[in-house]
């Protein structure tokens, strides 16, 4: 016994100094690279950057989550033994899975001593990040909803109204072509059925409000994908364009801010109770409603708008009843809410008053009711 004692205070004075050196943590730092928006659905390159300093061997352990609507490939983690000055570069694609404000949660770092006897945890430091994350395209066809919807006349092949001033050529006869405009002195020279094709006006501006009051999450995600996609081809076609909930009114404007701005506003959606209030409405713009419950009130404000917007439109999406093109139908157990249907019956006075009525049903359906 007396003969192991010079050993046992050899390995006593041996994990004491271990544990005195593993006490302090190493010096990190963490940046992340990444893009600061995105769309649902699409990859962006992930890199951590991660700076380590220590004096002292130590073990390190790092790991770095993401948010929850966003995921990585591989998670972000390290394992070095580490000695005076280290940098890591952790590179992974992120999918982004979920639109929203996601907020990085920050990560975890360990340290021990070499033999890794004495373990010690921290929260990462590192700044905060905030990856945006905008709303995917809707599965409907642009021709189909999107282009109508955008112009200020009836439903047409390309955006905007007919400027018989200005012509902008001619081609062949298609069907549905209207015989006014058919060139017959051409037709009779060429031998093949030829209309006049006039430049097109597009709309002033374009403003998408969403009712977040009339339905839940499901009509929130699909509506803030249509909105978006709206936003999107109206800005494409160069119109000022903006985005409006209750309470929030993005910048109206043709520049990209205008859109991102438009976009951030849909990517934090949530559902609600607040009844919903349309904001001023722009002179001379088009104003697009999307609902999945249209009640008297939204309607008499719709009514309301109508005298300062060019034009106005009321698309409902009833919740438990329309599913989005691509999504794999399930049993519906409900028709359409008494509203949607209240709404039907009303949709030829609302045209009279110059309100446009569409109603989305089904799988791939559009009903434009006049």
């Amino acid at each position: 016994m007396t003969a192991a004692l010079p050993w046992l205070l050899l390995v006593g004075a041996v994990l004491a100094a271990l544990w005195w050196g593993s006490r302090r943590p190493p010096g990190v730092s963490v940046e992340r690279l990444l893009p600061a928006t995105g769309f649902e659905g699409t990859r962006v390159p992930l890199t951590v950057r991660v700076t380590l300093r220590s004096r002292r061997p130590l073990r390190v352990l790092l790991d770095d989550p993401a948010p929850r609507g966003v995921v990585p490939a591989v998670t972000p983690e390290l394992s070095v033994l580490l000695l005076g000055h280290a940098q890591h570069d952790l590179t992974t694609p992120l999918t982004l899975n979920r639109r929203g404000a996601h907020d990085w949660p920050g990560g975890t770092l360990r340290w021990a001593d070499p033999l890794g006897l004495f373990w010690h945890s921290a929260p990462l430091p590192g700044p905060p990040t905030t990856l945006d994350v905008f709303p995917g395209t809707h599965g409907l066809i642009l021709p189909d909803l999107l282009r109508p919807l955008l112009s200020e006349g009836t439903l047409t092949r390309r955006v905007g109204l007919d400027d018989p001033l200005s012509l902008r050529g001619v081609r062949d006869y298609l069907p549905g072509d209207p015989p006014g405009r058919v060139h017959w002195r051409l037709s009779a020279r060429t031998g093949t059925l030829t209309v006049r094709e006039p430049e097109r006006t597009a709309a002033s501006s374009l403003t998408v409000f969403v009712d977040t009051s009339s339905g839940g999450e499901v009509f929130v995600d699909s509506a803030a994908r249509l909105a978006a996609s709206l936003v999107r081809e109206a800005a494409s076609l160069g119109l000022p364009v903006a985005a409006a909930t209750r309470d929030t009114l993005s910048p109206s404007g043709r520049d990209p801010l205008s859109m991102q701005a438009a976009l951030r506003l849909l990517a934090r959606l949530a559902p609600d109770s607040v009844p919903p209030r349309l904001p001023p409405t722009r002179s001379g713009g088009n104003l697009i409603l999307l609902t999945a419950s249209p009640g008297p009130d939204l309607l008499t404000q719709a009514l309301h708008a109508r005298a300062t917007a060019a034009r106005v439109s009321i698309v409902a999406l009833p919740e438990g009843y329309y599913l989005e093109p691509g999504e794999t139908p399930r049993r519906q157990w409900t028709g359409l809410p008494d509203t949607v249907r209240d709404l039907e019956r009303r949709a030829a006075a609302l045209a009279g008053a110059g309100i446009q009525v569409v109603v989305l049903r089904g799988n791939q359906s559009v009903l434009t009711l006049a």
